[in-house]
């Protein structure tokens, strides 16, 4: 397996920890790395306030216009794991060069397209470039971080998870009041293009490239990528035309476990034949703690994101708040989140997956706290009822996502962290567009109150999921230790 064994970037080797050389530049490195992962993070929910000023702005259905918000979570999520196992082979600048200047591109296409069918083409594009970006951030904290410091590192993405996430619509509102009503949905999108031009000349300055040995280029598992694109596409095709109301799409689930099946039995067939894999399935399910990590992740994602949706939905919708108005009152979510997370990072490699556990509990108890104080409140008081309860919330959300990504990913070889990363990232993307179709239907058909129960009850799965993880990764030593004996 040329190349596969080897972590030529920054001196580092894929196996033990001695070998690894810092990079001077590694925390410069890294703050690029966050910018323009915020941006790719960004753009998943900073349309949603957008939406009824887009339908007018296009003069189009309101169809149409939901795949502008969910065409991108799409493409995102089918282009993840192959982005990252590009970055594993051939290097993270290559792939974050490439990503960031097709990111620019299509934002400006989206906010230069005079259609409703032409901004969907380029939002779709969007999302498929925003998922070669994502994967480099996970991949170079795995090559460029040991120990402790990677789990700062990790809580410095966790808070760009988390803070992106929930000041996607405070932004957008923001932008639209200024640039105005009609066609203030377009610097959405036109805002992207001077940011991430800046960004690009940080990563040609910042980010060391990857020198290829002599056998040239390196094998890269394209039926693999096929299968798994397929197993992903008939996942979130339906979950994405169900937010539409279309039923017909859920025909398409049951391709899910032909073509998972499939893909499993492919990787495993190219191990045997000792070629590299898109992702290394064998690998991964004997890493400690990476399916149930991937586990805790996915369901968390479910349940956070759909909160926020269904919240904005309700305050825009039934309470006739502005898309500013309505974003600033979700804002405590994002200040809980930038307390927690990088406190989180900084303790998780001592606390280990008891953190995860509490932050599940408190993100459970603060949705609990808005689904009983929220609901049939005055206009005038659901500042004060909405702030201790996100706020709440937004605490044991931000120590969710850094301490779980340190964890799954822990032990995974640097030469797997794009692929692995990437793996654990499409997990929070189904999450996010499954969590988001399930609450709004729930919200659309019982109302807010029932809407956030069902959040609370597919966070309680997530820490069930984390609570046999833990369970699992304390036997193992044990099962080893009588083993040797």
């Amino acid at each position: 397996m040329p190349q596969d064994e080897t972590e030529t970037e920054h001196g580092t080797g894929s196996g033990p920890d001695e070998v690894y050389v810092p990079d001077p530049r590694r925390w410069r490195i890294l703050w690029v790395s966050l910018v323009v992962g915020f941006m790719s993070l960004l753009d998943v929910t900073i349309v949603n306030v957008a939406v009824p000023s887009m339908r007018t702005g296009l003069d189009t259905s309101a169809s149409t216009i939901q795949w502008v918000v969910s065409g991108y979570a799409l493409t995102f999520g089918l282009t993840l794991v192959a982005g990252g196992r590009l970055g594993d082979a051939y290097g993270r600048r290559r792939l974050m060069v490439i990503g960031l200047g097709l990111f620019v591109a299509s934002s400006a296409a989206v906010g230069l397209a005079p259609s409703a069918e032409l901004v969907v083409l380029a939002r779709l594009a969007q999302g498929a470039s925003a998922g070669l970006l994502t994967p480099q951030n996970s991949g170079l904290i795995q090559v460029l971080f040991r120990g402790a410091e990677r789990g700062r590192a990790f809580g410095m993405f966790g808070l760009t998870v988390s803070i992106a996430s929930a000041t996607g619509p405070v932004l957008g509102g923001a932008i639209i009041a200024v640039a105005g009503e009609d066609d203030g949905w377009r610097w959405l999108f036109l805002v992207n293009v001077p940011i991430g031009l800046v960004a690009l000349v940080g990563i040609l300055r910042l980010v060391p490239g990857r020198d290829l040995d002599s056998t040239g280029r390196e094998h890269i598992d394209v039926p693999g990528a096929l299968l798994l694109g397929a197993t992903v596409l008939c996942l979130l095709y339906p979950i994405v035309n169900l937010e539409g109301g279309q039923r017909l799409p859920l025909l398409l689930l049951l391709g899910v476990p032909v073509f998972a099946t499939a893909f499993v039995r492919w990787e495993h067939r190219l191990r045997r034949q000792h070629r590299t894999p898109l992702l290394d399935v064998a690998l991964l399910r004997r890493t400690p703690g990476y399916a149930g990590g991937l586990a805790v992740g996915t369901l968390y994602f479910t349940g956070f994101t759909g909160v926020l949706l269904v919240l904005s939905v309700w305050l825009q919708d039934d309470r006739g708040f502005p898309p500013l108005h309505a974003g600033l009152l979700i804002t405590p979510f994002a200040v809980g989140s930038a307390i927690s997370s990088p406190l989180a990072g900084r303790v998780v490699t001592t606390v280990g997956r008891p953190l995860t556990i509490g932050a599940l509990v408190t993100m459970g108890a603060g949705v609990l706290l808005v689904a009983l104080l929220v609901p049939g409140r005055a206009d005038g008081q659901l500042w004060w009822a909405l702030l201790p309860a996100l706020l709440l919330a937004g605490l044991g959300g931000g120590a969710v996502v850094s301490p779980n990504l340190t964890l799954t990913l822990a032990d995974v070889p640097p030469r797997m962290g794009g692929a692995a990363g990437g793996a654990v990232q499409t997990g929070q993307r189904l999450g996010s567009a499954l969590g988001a179709a399930m609450l709004v239907t729930v919200f659309q058909l019982a109302g807010l109150r029932a809407s956030l129960l069902t959040a609370i009850a597919v966070l309680s799965l997530a820490l069930v999921a984390a609570l046999v993880t833990r369970a699992t990764a304390a036997a193992a030593p044990a099962a080893t230790t009588a083993a040797d004996a």
